[in-house]
């Protein structure tokens, strides 16, 4: 039933998505004609706890907002952590914004001839700790006190609409204080794989679509970089060979609500798509781009999208445009920092404990002086917690996040791991070399992951022989162990909370609108998916999940017991989230989060490990000798939805249990 539901989804759709996307990447999407009457979803239970004074005078704004405004809806925040500001002043804040970003250009010009300093901060990923602690160390934002916040707010944090609210709030009091430029999490549906989609529809039950429509807008519109005093670029990804800053400065941002989608010429004009695909790229690699050890820029094939850039491609375009460095984000660094092809290109990551608690440092990069000279300066929110860890213990959570994503990508292709070991074991021994392991899992995954130096934690090797025990790669695996970096969700979550594909579904299987789905009308569906079930479906199997579906026996289904089957198809689901899925897109990309932590875990020992290499609390930008990266944030946020494989979109996590226990009814 599980694999059923998750071809249905994978395949059915692109027939009907087509309108609603249309209409998602027009930019004359109803935003002025949304209607702004929002109800009040304020926490009643909350406010019972609150004395009579702060009930009888709850928290209201006017606009335009002031700094007192400000700083009391930080203050409400920061001491009331379910705090919903109600979803009318939510729209206004997301409105003015809207309203002031389209004036903005494409790149930002800062500059320090007042400040002296200027304060870079990296991805905040919905932790709003971090920003707090932030404003706490180094003081809120004003024309004396510049920051660039470059992008990714939002996703697996689960404070991410705060933290957009703050940060919107801070650039509308103080204008020419705050700089936004936009990261490849400023998507919806990049948001739809990874949580705030989830998020807002949690906070903003009846109010969440409008808020949503809002927020597209906010994305829209964000500056694609800032330049600070012509000598600093700062980007969230990165440059590659073609980067233009021309080009990108001419460029009609308004247009990508996402950059997973390719742009929809609005022009009849010979060769009017092509230069929507030059500019679209253009977009796309500074949002997605990651910089590399050695020469050359090539396509980013973990991520799926960008390029990786070397120290050659960094020098030609410092010379080309006269500047000194580039400042970019996008990769989770143990330490908050890192300083690469010497010294030209600063990643700055600010989402301290992104992978466990204690598991990296957050910092903020301050440039001070005429020659903007870096200052690094480290915390970690929750530090009292934290220190209690040692670097040992450091290591093993990052290490254990990722091999808990790698348990994932297992399970979604044991079937075809148990294949290739018979194949190996034609015997059927249970037992094969470490050597034909190594090939089995390669093959199956195509990870592309030191095998043989990570079998101790994955598989059970026989003293005697030194052969494996190939079942008991799966043996130590619980399904309720399995998960993804922070927010990432699982197919059943995802998509029966927005199941407006569901509901398509259905209506295309109920040929005759009656409602009902017939067992002749559901065979129909299934033979325009068998191909792309894992294993072929039998008319018994066919019949068995129809019965499944009927949960009141009476011969047919309807869209509720639908849709509720689909919500119940996996009761574990909550605690398995290896597996994103685009609700906005017609593929399933399987996260394959998994490569870069890996190898970065089986490659760095502790004495190269940037893991535990001691710096400084404040350092100024000198270039670290080459050492191997430390583990990626999500090394692939997301695959180009026009290029999944699709052998990959077929994989599922696993059988689900429904199906076994209930065989027996």
């Amino acid at each position: 039933l599980y694999n059923f539901f998750n071809a249905l989804l994978t395949h059915i759709p692109n027939t009907t998505n087509r309108t609603s996307e249309s209409s998602t990447t027009s930019r004359n999407s109803s935003i002025e004609d949304l209607d702004m009457k929002f109800e009040d979803e304020s926490d009643d239970c909350e406010d019972e706890l609150l004395d009579t004074s702060e009930r009888d005078h709850k928290f209201k704004l006017e606009f335009p907002m002031n700094e007192e405004q400000l700083k009391k809806l930080i203050e409400l925040y920061r001491r009331r952590r379910h705090y919903r500001l109600h979803a009318r002043y939510v729209a206004e804040i997301l409105k003015e914004s809207i309203n002031k970003l389209k004036r903005l250009p494409n790149l930002n010009l800062a500059s320090t001839a007042i400040s002296k300093q200027i304060t870079v901060c990296g991805d905040l990923h919905g932790k709003l700790d971090d920003l707090l602690v932030i404003f706490h160390k180094n003081g809120l934002p004003s024309p004396e006190n510049p920051y660039v916040f470059n992008g990714d707010f939002v996703d697996r944090g689960k404070r991410g609409i705060e933290v957009l609210l703050v940060l919107l709030s801070c650039m509308l009091v103080y204008p020419g204080g705050v700089f936004l430029n936009r990261g490849n999490h400023e998507d919806n549906i990049m948001n739809s794989r990874y949580g705030f989609i989830r998020e807002m529809q949690s906070k903003y039950r009846r109010n969440s679509e409008k808020l949503l429509k809002l927020i597209e807008g906010v994305y829209r519109w964000l500056p694609l970089g800032t330049i600070v005093n012509n000598k600093v670029l700062i980007v969230h990804g990165g440059i590659s060979d073609t980067t233009d800053l021309d080009l990108v400065r001419s460029l009609d941002r308004g247009k990508y609500a996402s950059l997973l989608r390719p742009p929809i010429s609005d022009s009849s004009a010979p060769g009017a798509e092509l230069i929507d695909k030059v500019e679209w790229k253009q977009v796309f690699d500074i949002l997605w781009s990651d910089p590399q050890v050695g020469n050359g820029c090539i396509p980013n094939a973990l991520r799926g999208a960008g390029t990786y850039f070397g120290p050659d491609v960094t020098k030609n375009f410092l010379e080309r445009n006269r500047m000194m460095y580039i400042i970019r984000s996008h990769e989770c660094k143990s330490e908050g920092y890192e300083v690469i092809h010497d010294s030209s290109v600063i990643t700055i990551f600010s989402a301290s404990n992104y992978y466990e608690l204690g598991s990296n440092k957050g910092a903020y990069l301050k440039l001070v002086g005429p020659q903007l000279d870096t200052h690094f300066v480290q915390y970690m929110a929750a530090a009292g917690r934290a220190k209690r860890l040692t670097f040992h213990q450091r290591i093993g959570l990052v290490e254990a996040s990722a091999i808990r994503e790698l348990h994932g990508q297992i399970m979604a292709n044991k079937t075809k791991l148990e294949k290739e070991f018979v194949k190996v074991d034609p015997e059927l021994t249970g037992y094969i070399t470490v050597s034909e392991w190594c090939k089995v899992m390669e093959r199956a995954t195509g990870l592309g992951l030191p095998w043989r130096m990570l079998r101790e934690k994955l598989v059970t090797v026989d003293a005697d022989t030194q052969k494996v025990n190939y079942s008991s790669t799966f043996e130590n695996i619980s399904s309720h162990k399995i998960n993804s970096v922070q927010g990432a969700s699982t197919v059943v979550e995802t998509l029966y909370r927005n199941k407006g594909n569901l509901e398509a579904i259905f209506r295309i299987i109920d040929k005759d609108n009656s409602g009902f789905i017939s067992l002749d009308e559901f065979s129909e569906a299934c033979n325009l998916i068998k191909e792309h079930m894992p294993n072929p479906i039998t008319q018994e199997q066919l019949v068995e999940i129809c019965r499944l579906m009927d949960i009141n026996k009476d011969g047919l289904v309807d869209l509720n017991e639908f849709l509720e089957t689909f919500r119940l198809v996996d009761p574990e689901s909550r605690h398995i989230n290896n597996l994103g899925v685009s609700q906005d897109s017609s593929t399933t990309t399987p996260t394959r989060t998994t490569n870069v932590e890996i190898n970065a875990i089986a490659q760095n020992s502790p004495q190269d490990s940037p893991i535990v290499t001691p710096r400084h609390v404040v350092l100024t930008a000198k270039s670290p000798e080459n050492s191997p990266k430390s583990p990626k944030q999500s090394s692939l946020d997301c695959n180009n939805t026009n290029n999944v494989n699709s052998s990959t979109a077929r994989n599922v996590l696993t059988q689900s249990p429904v199906l076994s226990s209930r065989r027996g009814d």
